[in-house]
């Protein structure tokens, strides 16, 4: 058997490949869009993919179901509730697929979503215990699946909520001891709220320390699954729904354009938004007015997402050598109008000084001072669970990814001051506010973090 994960760490996503051998058949789970680390592994290895399983509508990110089935002919699979606007091979609970003597059996288990499943690996057909459970969003590593992202489709948080508790408590925590867990995602994920770092597991290692895998009734399973999740960013509705239809399929070798000077104030003349993917200090140092800061370092695709419109036409500032990834960044969530990059940035803003800025980045003590002032609006960018840490006295909470939507509770004539737990979100942020003409805006260097140190030290 072959079997091989692959993890972005922008979007803590996990995607598989598993096949046999003996045969050459391979099936992809849960893939991203940007399908060439597939194509050239199975070629490599002499595979001939023939399937594609979603376990679910992801809300994170664009599956690549319609980019290999295009590439490869193979068939594409969804769990039996699943409604598309392209053909799909609606797979049955107790469905075995196999691929040789490699076999994969379908497991119902909604919650999540309505149409969730996880897929058992059999490295042999006969095998009494399975190699491992791909569970999808329904099990992670730490944490379940969060039941409230498609509360506004015709599926209630609670009815959800019951879903996954019979789904985890009574199916997959059915399965023995031995069978490995290899969940859709990770650490950082806002499809759950405590998963873990690590990207494999036992059912019977989360069947020990799983919050959620521990003997309870579904009532007291609702209640501790649903509390303390992170605002979900506005664009998992928009990919949930783009996961169900006949979209535009991204070019294997999609790249975009580097802009001279001329082509950049095109695209701005148009109303084109400009994507400062630069680290944070260098960001702060000069920047283009009006740019919004989501460095390519950390979670940049999850993080677009919550402060661009999948409509926006996008101008890249990136650091060198990385323009086409944060390209492709954008294109894994569906934001597919990346008109292209600044060729040379510095070069750029040098000759455009009458249209850059520096960011105010505060230090602690200037944050006390700042602080103290009552005009000034200190707004807690953290997401919710990160509150039981503490927060500065008098602060706003309004988690990062409802800022955009939630700007007119702040008066844009007064000074904003933002945190977050290190500074990274902060400057993602303010740079948000500044481009929707806050002109006061600050937020603190070394974040939350660094204002609790000085004041337990003080």
């Amino acid at each position: 058997m072959i079997f091989t994960q692959y993890y972005l760490d922008c979007l803590s996503q996990a995607s598989y490949l598993i096949a046999d051998e003996t045969t050459g058949k391979a099936v992809i789970v849960d893939p991203r869009r940007d399908v060439a680390g597939y194509l050239a592994d199975a070629t490599s290895r002499g595979l001939q993919i023939v399937g594609v399983v979603n376990t679910h509508f992801h809300a994170d990110f664009v599956s690549g179901h319609l980019e290999l089935a295009r590439e490869t002919g193979a068939w594409i699979g969804y769990g039996e509730a699943a409604r598309t606007d392209f053909p799909v091979r609606h797979l049955a609970d107790g469905e075995r697929i196999s691929l040789g003597d490699v076999t994969l059996e379908i497991m119902a288990t909604p919650g999540h979503t309505p149409e969730s499943i996880s897929v058992l690996v059999h490295e042999h057909a006969r095998d009494d215990v399975a190699y491992g459970v791909l569970t999808g969003d329904a099990l992670f590593i730490g944490d379940v699946g969060r039941p409230d992202l498609l509360a506004s489709v015709g599926v209630t948080a609670e009815e959800l909520g019951r879903m996954l508790y019979d789904s985890v408590q009574h199916r997959l925590m059915a399965l023995p001891d031995a069978v490995r867990v290899f969940p859709a995602h990770g650490a950082g994920s806002a499809c759950g709220k405590n998963l873990s770092t690590e990207r494999q597991s036992t059912i019977g290692e989360q069947r020990a320390v799983n919050y959620a895998c521990q003997p309870m009734s579904e009532e007291q399973f609702l209640e501790v699954v649903t509390a303390g999740q992170p605002a979900a960013p506005a664009y998992f509705v928009y990919n949930a729904t783009l996961n169900k239809q006949s979209r535009n399929v991204r070019d294997v070798d999609a790249e975009v354009p580097a802009l001279d000077a001329a082509g950049v104030e095109a695209a701005l003349a148009r109303g084109a938004r400009v994507h400062d993917a630069r680290d944070v200090q260098e960001y702060a140092t000069g920047h283009l007015r009006g740019s919004v800061n989501v460095p390519a370092d950390g979670r940049m695709a999850e993080t677009v997402g919550m402060v661009f419109s999948p409509d926006d036409e996008i101008v890249v500032i990136a650091p060198e050598g990385q323009e086409q990834e944060v390209a492709t960044r954008f294109a894994r969530i569906g934001f597919d109008h990346v008109v292209g990059y600044v060729a040379e940035p510095d070069a750029y803003l040098l000759a455009h000084q009458d249209d850059t800025e520096r960011a105010s980045r505060l230090t602690v003590v200037e944050v006390d001072v700042a602080s103290a002032r009552p005009d000034v609006q200190i707004v807690d960018i953290r997401n919710a669970g990160e509150l039981e840490a503490g927060g500065l006295p008098g602060a706003r909470h309004i988690p990062l990814a409802e800022l955009s939507r939630r700007t007119s509770e702040l008066d844009p004539d007064r000074p904003v001051l933002l945190y977050c737990a290190g500074g990274w979100r902060s400057s993602v942020g303010a740079s948000l506010l500044r481009s929707q003409g806050f002109d006061d805006v600050s937020d603190i260097l070394g974040g939350f973090g660094a204002w609790e140190r000085a004041h337990v030290t003080a």
